[in-house]
């Protein structure tokens, strides 16, 4: 078994969730007492927002790239960034260490084209939705890839930051994304990318009929695969 690297605290609740789900799912598949190899460097969840905010990507690239460092040195095999926004910075994590970096777009664009969808909607923070740089990443396999209007996108936001990542899950709150999501297949969408593992907290397949990929889940089975080959 591979020891998988993760660079977390972005935010705690997400990282919690990467963990469990790891090593549920080594225990699924081998049996027994397994149990994950990991190894994982946590930051200052506020402290990278705060960068964020202040658009200072260099900043969080230099925080996320001493963290991927101090995976590394621990042994990983190779690096999971347990948070989609923060993806921004992916190529230069990667480019500061040796080790591979399991991107999150490739796992989530190819779980899409397994299951012959070429057009999907990606759900997620303002900045995931607001900017390109995961879009265009998932676009780079042949899919088209849209987002809610803009209008739409702080009403997700305060989600995600002002409840999901407190640990707060509400019924109102699940309602206004199931109606999103409805608008968005409505729209074309073939799939919709919960684009923030956070989103995974609050939406399940069942609350709604068009497919959802689910990043964390995804990105979990990627990593369960490639430790375990």
């Amino acid at each position: 078994m591979q020891t998988i690297g993760l660079i977390g605290g972005m935010s705690w609740e997400s990282s919690a969730a990467y963990y469990k789900d790891l090593n549920l799912g080594v225990e699924t598949r081998l049996g027994g007492y397994s149990s994950a190899k990991t190894v994982m460097a946590s930051v200052d969840f506020a402290e990278v927002t705060a960068l964020e905010e202040a658009e200072d990507w260099d900043g969080v690239a230099t925080i996320l790239a001493e963290a991927a460092r101090g995976v590394e040195k621990a042994g990983a095999d190779f690096l999971m960034l347990c948070t989609t926004t923060f993806h921004r910075v992916a190529e230069q994590v990667e480019a500061a260490v040796d080790t591979p970096l399991l991107h999150l777009a490739d796992v989530v664009a190819e779980a899409a084209k397994a299951r012959r969808v070429d057009t999907v909607a990606l759900v997620g923070t303002t900045f995931a939705m607001s900017r390109t740089f995961f879009t265009d990443r998932i676009a780079s396999h042949g899919l088209q890839v849209h987002v809610p209007a803009p209008e739409q996108h702080e009403m997700v936001n305060a989600i995600i930051y002002n409840e999901l990542v407190h640990g707060k899950v509400l019924d109102s709150s699940r309602r206004k994304i199931v109606e999103l999501i409805d608008q968005l297949w409505d729209g074309g969408a073939q799939g919709v990318i919960l684009g923030c593992t956070e989103l995974e907290l609050l939406i399940e397949q069942a609350d709604v009929e068009v497919p959802l990929f689910p990043c964390t889940t995804l990105h979990v089975e990627a990593a369960l695969n490639r430790a375990l080959a």
